[in-house]
């Protein structure tokens, strides 16, 4: 994503990539599906989800395809870009693609530790 931003920007933007979210349960059943799960609750401070565009944000971000980018206050449209849904943010909860346990011990295997597998 940096080196498409270095040849694509146009100046002040901000870019969001757009990917998927995952479930930190699925994260621990894909790590360790034998071990206990016990659910804690919210601590103090922590985010339950990520927001990378806030609603108000909505109305200078276009969506460039892979990413979205967040404008500078008067730059415009760009005519290849398309303006997104005004009001509505994009965030780790409202993301509609979510990654399966699966997915996620796939991506494990593939990018982390090639040996890893469960029994």
């Amino acid at each position: 994503m940096v080196l498409w931003a270095l040849e694509n920007a146009k100046g002040g933007e901000i870019f969001v990539p757009k990917l998927p979210s995952y479930r930190i349960m699925d994260l621990a059943e894909a790590i360790g599906p034998e071990c206990e799960k016990r659910i804690v609750g919210v601590r103090p401070g922590e985010k339950i989800h990520e927001e990378m565009i806030t609603a108000s944000d909505s109305f200078n971000t276009v969506d460039l395809g892979a990413y979205f980018a967040i404008l500078p206050t008067g730059s415009g449209v760009e005519n290849d870009a398309r303006s997104v849904e005004k009001g509505k943010g994009y965030g780790s909860g409202t993301n509609s693609d979510f990654l399966s346990v699966e997915r996620l011990r796939f991506l494990i295997t593939e990018n982390v530790d090639s040996s890893f597998h469960v029994s």
